[in-house]
């Protein structure tokens, strides 16, 4: 039941197949090498968001700055700024990878060859400077662990070490169910959050590596996002608590939470790709729309008001064009 106030879950469920749909109707997802600067934008938000997940105290603009030009700027602890280069070079191979093997007549969305190189290539430059205390030989970087996990706080224990290879390629052949399950378009596109959700939880559960598994597990997320040719799922670092608690929830069998959570990444990563692919004329949210001289609540209220020429979708958003946001503009200031 929605809390006062509060969209009912279904409605983000609504908005992620919304979306969609608008990065269909706008060309699809471009390739990193069509739109160099939107996805640099987006590895940026990335692997600050992710690795601030995990701790990492660097800010935005020090993580650009450091991806960017090398440069170390600010007063961190040396491990952190070598997880940001990690997970920079890990998201951005994720980014290329998967962009280049997007073929629909692929057989697998996502291999465990591909996970192990990802995580490795996350952990690599920390791992070599400061290892894991507790790590046995044969478990750096991109290899599975060798010894049991303790139960997390919630209660869910990972499966014993010698299960880790099993289990991971029985999770390689469920995404590989879902891949042909979405082929065969034999998922409702609003049913598929909770898919990406169970997904996402049983990476996590089965804790393959002996560190850096949440890294590993959101890069995954998003190289079988956009193998798909939809956007990454960014989860904000101030969202962190109810990932956490979503995850938690999904252990225990209910997968509403961690699947709102994702829907809703997926939206705002897909609003901000359309602000720069859609073309003036293209129907798009309203959110895509707002700068600094008109921001959502403006738009939103000229478009309640009847001032610009605007629709609200069954998914509740508003919708307009940037031509049509201009006229407005225009309007505007011949009034004053």
């Amino acid at each position: 039941m929605a809390m006062r106030g509060r969209p009912p879950r279904q409605r983000y469920f609504q908005q992620f197949a919304a979306a969609l749909e608008d990065i269909t109707r706008c060309g699809g997802l471009p390739t990193p090498n069509e739109a160099r600067d939107i996805w640099t934008d987006l590895w940026h938000r990335e692997v600050h968001h992710s690795t601030a997940i995990e701790g990492n105290t660097l800010v935005l603009n020090e993580v650009a700055t450091l991806l960017d030009t090398g440069r170390a700027v600010g007063a961190k602890q040396h491990a952190e700024y070598l997880e940001v280069v990690g997970y920079g070079r890990a998201a951005s191979w994720v980014y290329e990878n998967s962009r280049k093997n997007s073929d629909p007549t692929r057989q697998e969305l996502i291999t465990v060859t591909e996970v192990r190189e990802a995580h490795h290539r996350a952990m690599k430059d920390v791992w070599a400077v400061y290892p894991h205390p507790d790590a046995l030989p044969g478990e750096e970087p991109g290899n599975y662990r060798l010894h049991d996990i303790h139960a997390f706080e919630g209660g869910m224990t990972p499966p014993s070490h010698v299960q880790v290879a099993s289990d991971m390629d029985l999770w390689a052949r469920q995404v590989r169910d879902f891949g042909d399950r979405m082929g065969a378009k034999e998922i409702p596109v609003e049913q598929i959050p909770y898919e990406l959700a169970r997904i996402h939880q049983r990476f996590e559960a089965i804790h393959p590596f002996i560190d850096g598994n949440g890294r590993a597990g959101r890069l995954a997320l998003n190289l079988i996002l956009v193998r798909l040719s939809w956007p990454p799922a960014i989860i904000y670092k101030s969202d962190r608590a109810k990932y956490l608690d979503a995850l938690d929830h999904s252990d225990k069998g209910d997968d509403g939470p961690l699947a709102e959570l994702l829907a809703r990444s997926v939206v705002a990563s897909t609003h901000h790709l359309l602000k720069d692919i859609a073309g003036p004329a293209k129907t798009v949210p309203l959110a895509t729309l707002a700068d600094e001289e008109l921001a959502l609540p403006a738009l939103k209220q000229a478009a309640v008001r009847g001032r610009l020429d605007a629709h609200r979708g069954s998914d509740g958003v508003w919708r307009s064009t940037r031509k049509a946001v201009e006229a407005y503009k225009a309007r505007r200031y011949s009034r004053r």
